[in-house]
């Protein structure tokens, strides 16, 4: 290989925390739509958590389609965090890749 030349691409940056909150979201999604609860009251107190925290997390399965993929696969940008996720965005998946910087 020539001198400051790399072996190959950057391994990718796969974030636990995001990946364990949208698959909590989708598993609440399912829990609620299936009438076990009837509210997200009820799911944030037999999950034991914070009603509103659970409101911000189950957002998440809102998100668009190829934000999820990036996420999945690692390919978020670096700047992405957590907190960036949970603050309430739009709904539109264009406005949302540009508000998430994708």
């Amino acid at each position: 290989m020539p001198d400051g030349a790399c072996w190959g691409q950057p391994r990718p940056r796969v974030d636990n925390t995001m990946l364990k909150a949208i698959a909590r979201a989708h598993r609440w999604k399912r829990l609620m739509e299936s009438g076990r609860f009837a509210s997200v009251t009820e799911l944030a107190e037999a999950e034991k958590i914070n009603q509103s925290y659970l409101c911000r997390v189950l957002r998440l399965t809102l998100l668009a389609p190829d934000i999820v993929e990036a996420i999945l696969d690692g390919r978020q940008p670096a700047a992405l965090q957590m907190d960036a996720l949970l603050k309430p965005m739009p709904l539109e998946w264009a406005a949302q890749r540009a508000a998430l910087g994708l």
